[in-house]
């Protein structure tokens, strides 16, 4: 009995722990048109933090989008593949410190994310404190 006790717990812990991860492909949605714009893969890191690529542009015409007003090693390289998305730590139940860029203007930006629902996350880009900023709402494509 104790057994079957114990093994529910892992698997219910297994569960809720799963619920509250923001690790996944997520759909962005374009501020100005509404349209899908993006997915983004986030993953954690061997150091523990999350960081995200764009996996796929879904943009007709875009597909092969250059980043040309970025800065270093990310200007001219091509958006689908790139790393947008690095250094997200987790507190609470937010992760935060982070950092994100916005390939189509090539600006950095401080960067907090927040699970509204396990298939709905808030982005917020910011410069200096977080009322300075933007939010988008992406959804899990899985």
């Amino acid at each position: 009995m104790k057994k079957i006790i114990l093994a529910s717990f892992v698997f219910l812990f297994g569960i809720l722990s799963y619920a509250q991860s923001v690790t996944g492909t997520w759909k962005t949605i374009d501020d100005k048109t509404k349209k899908e714009k993006s997915y983004v893969k986030l993953y954690e890191t061997k150091s523990g933090k999350i960081q995200g690529d764009v996996s796929k542009i879904l943009t007709k015409g875009k597909e092969d989008a250059k980043c040309t007003d970025c800065k270093g090693d990310k200007k001219d390289k091509p958006i689908q593949g790139m790393t947008i998305i690095w250094g997200m730590e987790k507190s609470g139940d937010e992760w935060i410190n982070g950092r994100i860029l916005d390939p189509n203007s090539g600006k950095e930006y401080s960067c907090k994310m927040k699970l509204k629902d396990k298939d709905t996350l808030e982005v917020r880009g910011f410069m200096g404190v977080s009322l300075l900023g933007r939010t988008q709402t992406w959804y899990r494509v899985e």
